[in-house]
């Protein structure tokens, strides 16, 4: 009788805390009178209703002093923390913010926020076209995106849909930091700096894409 008490406050919490895919999980067992423990001890010999995360929900640590719109794009810094998206050196976005997180007077991991991804989801645009279609497109601010790499080439998504010049469907996923190779400086001549900077051009294409 204590195990199921427990059972049920477990479902109670996670439907609480908005985890439908686990609650759900965590009532069937119940029901079923499986136990997760059991089921965990050896190798299946039936069918069974295995935990899981719900898809393309991750909680993160938030930065210090930062505050997190829901709706915004989410970007992680070089310390591993969760910020709104910018084009800032070293970030790396991560998808949307499934909620608001204000940890504006918390220190470096006080709080979580939910970030959706892979999305689809609707942001600004500086300046886009139908032509854009399909190509990769970077992050301007937490709300907005264009088709220039910005100073640090901070990667948002790629445009699925074109809407408006100003407004856009891009899809988002988790990426790597935007990194791109520098021109040729003063050092070289020009058919060389040419040379380079044409490589350099395919290399941030394949870097960026």
């Amino acid at each position: 009788m204590k195990t199921m008490k427990k059972s049920f406050a477990l479902v109670a919490y996670l439907m609480i805390v908005g985890l439908w895919g686990l609650a759900i999980t965590a009532m069937l067992d119940v029901l079923l009178g499986v136990s997760w423990a059991v089921l965990a001890m050896a190798a299946l010999t039936q069918d069974r209703t295995t935990q899981k995360k719900q898809t393309g929900l991750k909680a993160y640590k938030v930065k210090a002093a930062t505050k997190i719109f829901a709706g915004a794009m989410v970007a992680i810094d070089a310390t591993g923390f969760a910020v709104p998206a910018d084009d800032a050196d070293g970030l790396r976005v991560v998808g949307a913010a499934y909620q608001q997180a204000d940890n504006s007077l918390g220190a470096d991991g006080a709080i979580m926020v939910l970030v959706e991804a892979p999305i689809i989801a609707l942001f600004n645009a500086v300046s886009i076209t139908q032509a854009m279609v399909g190509q990769v497109m970077y992050v301007v601010d937490d709300n907005t995106f264009d088709d220039a790499l910005g100073t640090n080439a901070i990667k948002a998504g790629r445009l699925v849909e074109f809407v408006s010049a100003t407004s856009g469907w891009i899809e988002i996923e988790p990426t790597g930091p935007g990194v791109t190779l520098a021109d040729a400086d003063a050092t070289y001549g020009q058919p060389e700096a040419d040379l380079i900077n044409a490589l350099k051009a395919a290399v941030n294409q394949r870097l960026l894409s």
